[in-house]
C-alpha cells in the first residue's frame, strides 16, 4: 500500500491548526451548538476576547471554520463537520 503524502501534509496541516486547547474547547463547544457568537464562546472557553478571536480567525483561515456578521456580532460554525469524529476521537485517546 502507497502513502499518499498529499494526504498526509494535509492531515500534519490539520492537526496543527488543532494543536491548542483553546482552539479545541472552542471547536468541541461548536460542534455542540453548531454556531456561536465570540462572546458566547468566551463564557464557554474562558480566556479573553482578543485571544480568542486570533484563535477563531486563524482556524477560519485554515478552513475549519466558517464566520457570518450578525448585526454586531461574528458567528462562528465548522466548516466541514468531518472534523467532530477526529475531534472525539483525540478527546478519548486523551482518556
Amino acid at each position: 500500500m502507497e502513502i499518499d503524502k498529499i494526504k498526509l501534509e494535509k492531515a500534519a496541516y490539520i492537526l496543527r491548526a488543532l494543536a491548542h486547547e483553546t482552539r479545541l474547547c472552542a471547536l468541541m463547544h461548536l460542534s455542540k451548538t453548531k454556531e456561536l457568537s465570540v462572546s458566547d464562546l468566551m463564557s464557554e472557553v474562558g480566556c479573553e476576547q482578543s485571544l480568542l478571536s486570533h484563535h477563531l480567525t486563524d482556524l477560519r483561515a485554515k478552513g475549519i471554520l466558517n464566520s457570518r456578521r450578525e448585526g454586531k456580532n461574528n458567528l462562528y460554525s465548522i466548516n466541514n463537520e468531518q472534523i467532530i469524529p477526529l475531534l472525539e476521537c483525540i478527546l478519548n485517546y486523551c482518556k
